[in-house]
């Protein structure tokens, strides 16, 4: 009969979620980095949300869900990291950090707040415009992988 209430809800890939939480909300991750364009905090936003709501059953809302999301964008930078010659770099390095806050409301011990920082390489003969939104496709997909994996699968 103990047992019986302490279950724990499994998705298909591993996640484990409360059995009582229904919702998940997301909320908008604004640009607080000295750099980076207008788009960087929806494209980041919008892939969290897609990750969270295609690999789990959570309802996704606006606001207010039995599990919370929120954030921003603390850092966008560049620099060079392979040295071509003495006065050029073969690659650039662009690296996006986010503060992220997660809240659970039947758990509060799985509540966190926590730095998650991820980078993609460049050829330094390529432009940023030209390269950025691949990059940020490559750095919002590791980024929100960990997340979800530090929410989802106590990683």
């Amino acid at each position: 009969m103990v047992l019986s209430h302490c279950k724990i809800k499994y998705s298909l890939n591993g996640a484990t979620i409360p059995p009582e939480a229904k919702t998940v909300s997301v909320a908008f991750f604004a640009n607080n980095s000295t750099l980076g364009g207008p788009s960087i905090s929806q494209k980041f936003t919008e892939k969290l949300r897609d990750v969270v709501s295609t690999q789990t059953n959570l309802a996704l809302m606006k606001q207010n869900g039995d599990l919370q999301f929120e954030g921003s964008i603390t850092d966008y930078n560049i620099v060079p990291v392979a040295i071509q010659s003495t006065d050029q770099s073969a690659l650039n390095r662009l690296t996006i950090t986010v503060n992220v806050k997660y809240l659970n409301k039947f758990d509060v011990a799985k509540n966190f707040e926590q730095t998650f920082s991820r980078f993609a390489d460049y050829k330094s003969s390529s432009s940023l415009s030209a390269e950025e939104d691949k990059l940020l496709l490559e750095i919002n997909r590791q980024l929100t992988e960990d997340i979800f994996n530090r929410a989802f699968n106590n990683w």
